[in-house]
């Protein structure tokens, strides 16, 4: 494996370590996840699924939440190793993005020259996060990608009880989507993004009025039933040709995701989130994909990370 282990270390920090799990036979009808996934390098992925894992806590301590989503890949992956195999896709991980508490900003570099060139490849780049902040090297890289394509309209659409659209002196897990905003303009590109599950009680005035002034379409989490919910994104994804989804596992109650840095008071259903994953699938236009917030610290019998998992699962396997 040296010669494979050498072309992960082009994109990420380090290659994947060997997964392992419960094992019924070697046949197609038994395998599961940790049979099946393999590691390649970025030129054997066409129509591949290729994790990606981001370990950083340091968007989350500057902005003063709860450490430990570093550790979220980790976890993510222990938590779908014995998912089972029923129609075969490849399946890689390419090993993880590793960030120091003082070097954010080069770690996303490095997540966004991951996620370019797994898009490159021609597969499906699902990132296992880390913080929020993670989002920033995920939408970093599809705008990379998709460079060569100016009309592309690239959507984001975030699951999540914030915004994440603070201004700061430097970039946190809550500044992400005001960090691409920008870099959008900079490019002539429109910034289309939308948020379902805004939780009014956690999201200042100040943020609805920067959402406002962004043109951010949002659903609260008090509307988030599933026929409202897919006519929202129905809708938004009407009006793009590549999409990024981005899952903050805050956006589900905290009896379903107690590991995370800000457990949600209310929250989005789980049944709600998984058909909107399933709906994104359907819809052909999903380039790209993150999970983040999963902090394994504060979870409760890996409920956080099992919920996490399946949602994983629907992205991978639809």
């Amino acid at each position: 494996m040296g010669e494979k282990a050498a072309q992960h270390q082009a994109i990420t920090d380090r290659g994947a370590i060997a997964w392992t799990g419960r094992t019924d036979g070697d046949g197609p009808e038994h395998l599961r996840w940790h049979q099946h996934i393999v590691t390649a390098s970025p030129g054997e992925l066409p129509g591949a699924v290729a994790l990606i894992g981001f370990c950083s806590d340091a968007g989350v301590l500057r902005n003063q939440g709860r450490t430990g989503a570093a550790a979220g890949p980790a976890a993510l992956r222990t938590a779908l190793s014995p998912m089972a195999i029923h129609e075969h896709r490849t399946l890689v991980d390419l090993g993880d993005v590793v960030v120091e508490s003082d070097e954010l900003e080069d770690g996303q570099d490095r997540l966004a020259l991951a996620v370019a060139q797994t898009l490159e490849a021609g597969a499906l780049p699902i990132v296992l996060g880390g913080g929020h902040e993670t989002a920033y090297g995920t939408g970093s890289g599809l705008l990379q990608y998709a460079a060569a394509n100016p009309a592309a309209r690239i959507g984001i659409l975030n699951l999540d009880a914030h915004f994440d659209l603070r201004e700061e002196v430097q970039r946190t897990s809550g500044t992400p989507f005001l960090d691409l905003a920008r870099k959008m303009q900079g490019q002539d590109r429109e910034f289309n993004y939308a948020v379902l599950g805004i939780s009014r009680p956690g999201n200042t005035k100040a943020l609805f009025d920067k959402a406002e002034e962004l043109g951010v379409s949002y659903l609260l989490d008090t509307q988030c039933q599933l026929a409202e919910s897919q006519r929202f994104v129905a809708d938004f994804l009407e009006h793009i040709d590549l999409l990024y989804l981005t899952i903050d596992l805050d956006v589900l109650p905290a009896s379903v995701a107690p590991g995370v840095s800000a457990p949600a008071g209310f929250g989005v259903a789980y049944e709600v989130i998984r058909a909107v994953c399933q709906q994104v699938v359907a819809s052909g236009k999903l380039a790209v994909a993150d999970v983040v917030e999963l902090n394994p610290r504060f979870d409760v019998d890996a409920r956080t990370a099992r919920s996490a998992a399946r949602l994983v699962y629907e992205l991978s396997m639809g």
